[in-house]
């Protein structure tokens, strides 16, 4: 089997024979319900095969289609004049690259459709070729638009500067004001276009990105179109039944626990109330291409625009995660308000996982181990700055907590404290440090979660700080900032946190701790089986 590893190209796929899970019977209900959308969706979740797939449909490629959905939905196979404009692959942060990209894709369609209008501004150029092309060919034009925001995106919160006019200008601002007016063909133009999509991972509000044409249909809570980009549960044990066996093998797995397996790792991804299990493509191509599961989506990278917003934001991840929010909350990045969800969110770092229709509220958290463990990593070292490797430190303390060596685990927990800089831990406020303890706390056991089984669970006598349940044994671990660890013992037993696994056969350890503020590191310590 070749997997379409880094291949956009529906073209390419289909000709050269790479697998391709057929999204086609999605496509023709697009293309025939609406004609001018926007869809957000993380980075690498097949977004560019998407607008691939539409660019060869309207050019009438009825060969590639041969033996997919549409082949029998399709009747007609119109030509229409496509205008594809890609922004990824450019980087945006050097001034005036944008108008050089856009005033050398119409350029080339004024030529093409012998259309003089290079007079006028970058918008109305467009809106003339399109009815030029229009004119022509006598079908209504196409545009589709690949990860529409990028040129945002790579200058979002950053000091990036270009002079214009004697005057020095932020990028960010000149972009903007660029793009509304290139989209504003979409209402000019309405009478000459077909079809429109743009795709992007952010949707802007009151940036004026959309203001100024047709509000395009957003799709990216549409349960209709959920399973659009990415590969659903069927989709996966149809396409890959024997990739998944192959995988198996070498693991040493059974086949459902191979399934099993996967699913932890790149599962959990919704995108609508339906929460139709969608798993991320990127990593499982490459995982079944390398024979080996692995971080291959966060390895890709983190965006800048996101880690700046960490850097200056005031929230914590545990007072993002596991909440439930109305839409608005999270669908819509607003400039001028640095709220730090919409992007986790629309980056595909957080998803929903559960939803209230009555309230219309939606609940938010990691979608899988793979994105929970990369993220809480990143989410640490920006908090805490430790010098020292914190994944590896992760790892040696579940190897320690696997074979219930406490000791060992102590020793760990409390290095690891200890190589947090002062002037991190250093709080004015009682509150400020309560919270920083809590936050730390919170951050470690997150990154022991991410290779263990891990639930914070709120039960009937109150939360319990943390619990780490292993195949042989399971930690119930109370907290205490400049406390005793026998206080921490006594609320374990006094509320009953250890009652739920009475009937548990793997060995239970009830674990308090004292933090301390004035050394920032473990005070007090006991143990009791």
């Amino acid at each position: 089997m070749k997997y379409p590893i880094g291949i956009q190209s529906f073209e390419k796929i289909r000709e050269e024979g790479f697998v391709y899970v057929d999204k086609t019977a999605l496509i023709y209900n697009l293309v025939t319900k609406g004609n001018i959308y926007f869809l957000s969706r993380p980075r690498r979740f097949g977004k560019s095969l998407l607008i691939s797939t539409l660019k060869a449909y309207f050019e009438g490629r009825k060969e590639l289609f041969a033996g997919l959905a549409i082949e029998q939905l399709e009747q007609n196979w119109e030509e229409h004049p496509v205008f594809h404009i890609d922004f990824n692959g450019t980087n945006f942060t050097k001034g005036g690259t944008l108008e050089q990209l856009l005033e050398g894709k119409l350029a080339t369609w004024e030529q093409e459709y012998e259309c003089a209008t290079s007079k006028l501004d970058l918008g109305m150029r467009f809106v003339q070729i399109i009815k030029q092309a229009h004119a022509k060919y006598g079908k209504r034009a196409v545009v589709l638009i690949d990860e529409y925001d990028k040129p945002l995106l790579d200058v979002l919160d950053s000091n990036y500067t270009v002079e214009i006019d004697g005057e020095r200008r932020r990028i960010e601002d000149v972009n903007r004001e660029i793009l509304k007016g290139f989209y504003s063909v979409f209402k000019a133009a309405d009478d000459d276009l077909q079809f429109v999509l743009l795709t992007g991972v952010t949707k802007f509000s009151q940036v004026s990105i959309f203001s100024g044409f047709n509000q395009p249909a957003d799709i990216s809570l549409d349960r209709r179109y959920e399973a659009i980009c990415g590969i659903t549960e069927e989709e996966l044990y149809t396409y890959f039944s024997e990739a998944i066996k192959d995988l198996a093998v070498r693991y040493k797995f059974s086949t459902t626990e191979m399934q099993e397996f996967l699913k932890r790792q790149y599962d959990g991804y919704h995108f609508s109330d339906e929460l139709t299990d969608i798993y991320n493509p990127f990593s499982l191509l490459n995982a079944f291409a390398s024979q080996r599961v692995d971080d291959y989506w966060f390895r890709t990278g983190t965006p800048t625009y996101l880690i700046n917003l960490l850097n200056h934001t005031n929230e914590n991840l545990d007072e993002l995660t596991g909440r439930y929010y109305d839409p608005s909350e999270f669908i819509d990045y607003k400039a001028d308000v640095e709220k730090p969800l919409p992007m986790i969110y629309q980056s595909g770092y957080l998803t929903i996982k559960d939803c209230d229709l009555a309230l219309n509220s939606f609940l938010l958290d990691f979608p899988n181990n793979e994105v929970r463990k990369g993220f809480v990593t990143l989410v640490a070292n920006n908090y805490l700055q430790t010098k020292g490797d914190t994944g590896n430190w992760a790892r040696e303390s579940v190897k320690a907590l696997q074979v219930a060596d406490l000791e060992r685990f102590r020793k760990l927990l409390t290095s690891f404290l200890a190589d947090i800089p002062y002037s991190m831990r250093r709080k004015e406020t009682e509150r400020e440090r309560e919270r920083y303890f809590h936050y730390t706390f919170y951050l470690l056991m997150r990154m022991v979660s991410c290779y263990t089984i891990y639930t914070e669970k709120q039960q009937s006598e109150g939360r319990v700080d943390c619990i780490i349940e292993v195949p042989n044994y399971v930690y119930i671990f109370e907290f205490k900032l400049d406390g005793t660890a026998t206080e921490a013992l006594t609320q374990i037993n006094q509320k009953g946190y250890a009652q739920p696994y009475a009937a548990d056969p793997r060995k239970l350890y009830r674990i308090g701790i004292s933090f301390s503020s004035e050394t920032g590191t473990i005070a007090d310590w006991a143990v009791e089986e």
